[in-house]
Formats: structure tokens, C-alpha cells, sequence
């Protein structure tokens, strides 16, 4: 019975036809996956991953495009966007444990990337899904006045709503 390991290596190998232009691959997956010994819950385990990514490619992209420092997203190599594609939709679709998916991810890359991969691979992955500290600069929040007659518990909840208020128009700048 194929390791979730083997699934994992097959998947990358249809994400990186897919790349390649065969968008045509997911009719020959359970073919492809046969080939490598993948059956039964590892290859309807590998289908999920392949057509769960699929859908979620552009968010996926845009996800690690974000994580990215000094690198271009298009000058990276197919088998490194495979693996981290792969990566990016099991942290933050399937909500697999992080520490797994990118210990998973390194093993992937040291066997199928070149040597530099693995560690530029952990970096992006661990990046990735990480919440966002948004720091809002004390002069730009405005002070609310208040009604005296409010009372305090009031005046935490209306304060609550214009920080959140402003922290959202601060993400949508960006």
C-alpha cells in the first residue's frame, strides 16, 4: 500500500504536467496513479489534493507570490511551485498541521528540486497562512467622543469597533 508520501510525490507530478500546459491531466490521474501503485484511500487521497489545489489556484498562487521576498513568482521552477502549491493548499484549505505539510514539503524537494530548494521552500510555506499583525500608527486613530452618559463596558465596544473599522480600511490600501 502506497505512504501518503507516494501520494504526495504523484500529486506533484500531475500539479507539474498541469503547469506544463496539460490542463487535460486530471482525466488521466487514476491511470498516472495506478502506475505508481497509488490505490484505494491514497489515490482518492491524492485526487482530493490534485483537484483541491486545482480550484484553488489562483488564491494559492497569490498566498505564495505574497510570501516571497526578492523573488520574482514567475522565475521560480515548475517542481518548486508544484511543491509549494501543494504545500500552501494543505496549510491553508485542508488545514493540515503546518509542521507536517512543510516537513512533508522539504522531503519532497530534496528528492525532486534541486539542493537550494528545500530550504527556500520551508521559508515560503512557513510564511504562508501566518496572520497578518496590521500596526495602525497612533496619530492616524482619530479619538471617538463619547456621550457622557455611556457607560464603560459601551465605550470598550464602540472603541473595539473603530479600531476594526480602521484596521480594515488599512488592509484594504494594501
Amino acid at each position: 500500500m502506497a505512504t501518503r508520501h507516494q501520494a504526495r510525490t504523484a500529486v506533484i507530478g500531475l500539479l507539474y504536467a498541469y503547469d506544463l500546459g496539460n490542463e487535460n491531466i486530471a482525466s488521466f490521474s487514476d491511470e498516472i496513479l495506478e502506475e505508481s501503485k497509488i490505490r484505494n484511500k491514497q489515490r482518492t487521497f491524492s485526487n482530493e489534493l490534485f483537484q483541491g489545489t486545482i480550484e484553488h489556484l489562483l488564491r494559492l498562487d497569490e498566498e505564495i507570490s505574497s510570501a516571497l521576498k526578492d523573488w520574482d513568482y514567475k522565475s521560480i521552477g515548475k517542481v518548486e511551485k508544484a511543491i509549494m502549491r501543494l504545500g500552501a493548499y494543505e496549510i491553508l484549505i485542508v488545514k493540515t498541521d503546518r509542521a507536517i505539510i512543510i516537513n512533508e514539503a522539504v522531503e519532497l524537494a530534496k528528492t525532486l528540486a534541486d539542493e537550494k530548494s528545500p530550504q527556500f521552500i520551508n521559508g515560503v510555506l512557513d510564511a504562508i497562512g501566518r496572520e497578518k499583525i496590521v500596526q495602525i500608527p497612533v496619530e492616524e486613530i482619530e479619538p471617538v467622543v463619547l456621550p457622557e452618559n455611556i457607560e464603560l463596558e459601551e465605550e470598550v465596544e464602540v472603541q473595539k469597533e473603530v479600531i476594526e473599522k480602521e484596521v480594515t480600511e488599512t488592509e484594504e490600501e494594501k
